[in-house]
């Protein structure tokens, strides 16, 4: 009989990890923080790459629930000058690998995928500890236990999984977004509307960036990005709306008016999301019946990959303990010698610098260059 296999956080690498066991006839439980699969958003677009996330997919025998859920449209993308000029654009013509979703419908697709009862909703972590013989048991903040023959830390940034296998704490990266959303767009904001296109924009620069997503619903998703030490953002009142976004809007002084006006016309108060990154090369030692996927292992900077290679993670952990029945520690040491370079060589690649905000690399016409020579 197959050893269960117990998995800390509904994310998507902890939800596609236990549906592609699934698949293949092992039981496993995910434990999950949230009291529900709808007690908070779930973020915005994700472009879900055919070289890695839509593998996830495949693995998952879930192609044709993932085709549904696609926004027609929305790989079309445009580069913009800090004066408005558009300065690239690309259209969608259907035929490129990398359709959007909504993370949230992407989520509540791969719920629907496993037998009822699997993730145990409200189920928050407090703390994790090794039993000997490869078995760990897992506290929650209710007060009950679980003892894991194999336990899998899917449980992001902050993993509580984390330190069975390494010291390492993710560090403040030197850039934030500040997040906001237009409603009703073409509508009620039609310069910004007609400034981000039918897809998604950015409009680059050293130290300061607009990034800008046209969701469902004709909204649009904004995130403003700076290169600024978490005390300057301390300095700044989050808690009163109107003056934040005053001072936000103040660092893009001079930007066309259609770019302020994702910051100034905001329809909702600014969110502050700092970027956190573990260590480029994040390694550890085997350790029996325990390992790590996703922002777990190998948290980085927002790139455009990290729900992919959560994605990715999940469903090669999973087809590795699959192809190694009653071998797990063969199965995680597979999975691991592929996994960790994999991450590594992803955030060190040769244009992951012009993904760097804080980058003098940041600019349009650097990430036009980058585009056409990723082409050639």
């Amino acid at each position: 009989m197959q050893t269960p296999v117990t998995i800390i956080g509904a994310g998507l690498g902890g939800l596609t990890l236990a549906r592609v066991l699934h698949v293949h006839g092992i039981p496993s439980t995910v434990y999950e923080a949230d009291p529900s699969p709808s007690a908070r958003t779930q973020g915005g677009m994700l472009d879900i790459h055919d070289y890695n996330g839509q593998l996830a997919v495949e693995a998952a025998g879930l192609m044709d629930e993932f085709h549904a859920i696609v926004l027609e449209g929305r790989q079309a993308m445009r580069v913009l000058d800090r004066d408005g000029t558009v300065l690239f654009e690309e259209a969608d013509d259907g035929t490129g690998g990398r359709p959007e979703v909504m993370r949230g419908e992407l989520r509540q697709m791969l719920i629907d995928s496993l037998p009822a009862g699997t993730v145990r909703w409200g189920h928050k972590v407090t703390g994790t500890r090794a039993l000997g013989e490869g078995r760990h048991e897992v506290a929650f903040a209710d007060g009950t236990d679980v003892t894991a023959d194999l336990l899998v830390g899917a449980d992001g940034a902050w993993s509580r999984v984390r330190p069975l296998l390494s010291p390492a704490t993710p560090e403040y990266s030197g850039t934030s977004v500040v997040e906001t959303y237009l409603y009703d767009a073409d509508t009620r904001h039609p310069a910004a509307a007609k400034a981000v296109g039918g897809g998604s924009m950015i409009a680059p620069s050293p130290g300061r960036q607009f990034f800008a997503h046209r969701e469902s619903g004709d909204t649009l998703h904004i995130y403003v990005a700076l290169a600024e030490p978490l005390d300057w953002f301390a300095a700044i009142d989050f808690t009163d709306p109107d003056s934040a976004t005053e001072r936000i809007a103040a660092e893009f002084a001079g930007w066309a008016p259609e770019l302020t006006a994702l910051i100034t016309d905001t329809d909702t108060a600014p969110v502050l999301r700092p970027h956190y990154a573990l260590p480029t090369e994040h390694r550890w030692d085997r350790v029996p019946g325990v390992t790590l996927l996703g922002d777990a292992a190998h948290l980085a900077i927002p790139n455009g990959e990290g729900a992919n290679l959560a994605m990715l993670d999940g469903a090669e952990l999973g087809k590795s303990i699959a192809a190694h029945p009653g071998d797990i520690e063969a199965a995680l040491t597979e999975y691991e010698q592929v996994m960790l370079p994999r991450s590594t060589e992803i955030a060190t690649a040769e244009d992951a610098e012009i993904h760097r905000v804080d980058s003098e690399a940041n600019t349009a016409h650097g990430l036009i260059d980058m585009f056409f020579e990723k082409g050639q």
